[in-house]
């Protein structure tokens, strides 16, 4: 049975990563793909500016956050040159973001234990991230959560068992989050090929098709309607 089918199997017992009900909270599905003409003249690469911009495009909608992300080829890595590293830039994008105020707590959607968790402290990165440990039907797999306040990680401990429903962690504002507008970057993870505290959460075009088949759509633990 493939982690996809597993996840959808045990769908129904993940408890909620925010707190929101998705099929009662109001989101709106935010586009960071060349084809948004509102980006055009954004300055992303001043925080607070992009901040201000997320919070507009929320409000405008009348919504409680913003949402969305995963495969999405994004232009707004170019803002920093943590994803310019290499001869071939990464724009898409692996997991989903959920666009809220920082200081909302962060639950585990099922049972598992801390893996590792580390603060990747560079502009345009994850800042403090959590890397937890779950197994279903004897599979193992990941889930990343990245943006987090630094707090979070205080008192933290490898091995640490986390209950499902449980709050272990909250987003962080910038810049210690990575220097980002304040959201939760969360990942499905199978193979970790040996990181720890940190994995890509965004890679190059012609690693679509790999980075896609180790990390599954983060939708199927969210189950956020429209995405």
């Amino acid at each position: 049975m493939k982690l996809t089918d597993t996840l959808r199997k045990y769908q129904i017992s993940f408890a909620p990563v925010m707190p929101f009900d998705w099929n009662k909270t109001a989101v709106k599905i935010l586009d960071f793909t060349a084809d948004n003409e509102r980006l055009r003249n954004q300055n992303l690469a001043q925080t607070a500016d992009f901040a201000a911009f997320v919070k507009e495009e929320i409000q405008a909608a009348e919504a409680v956050c913003g949402v969305g992300g995963y495969n999405e080829h994004r232009v707004l890595y170019r803002r920093s040159p943590h994803f310019q590293q290499t001869q071939e830039p990464r724009e898409i994008h692996l997991g989903i973001d959920i666009w809220v105020r920082a200081g909302t707590p962060v639950f585990a959607p099922v049972k598992g234990k801390v893996h590792s968790f580390r603060d990747n402290n560079n502009f345009g990165d994850y800042g403090p991230t959590f890397i937890l440990e779950h197994e279903l039907e004897g599979r193992v797999f990941y889930t990343l959560y990245g943006h987090l306040s630094r707090r979070s990680l205080v008192g933290k401990t490898i091995g640490q068992e986390i209950q499902a429903g449980e709050a272990f962690a909250e987003l962080g504002p910038f810049p210690e989050n990575g220097d980002w507008p304040p959201h939760l970057h969360f990942q499905i993870i199978e193979n970790l090929e040996g990181w720890s505290g940190d994995y890509s959460g965004v890679c190059a075009l012609t690693q679509r098709e790999k980075y896609l088949n180790n990390c599954p759509d983060p939708n199927l633990i969210l189950q956020i309607p429209g995405l």
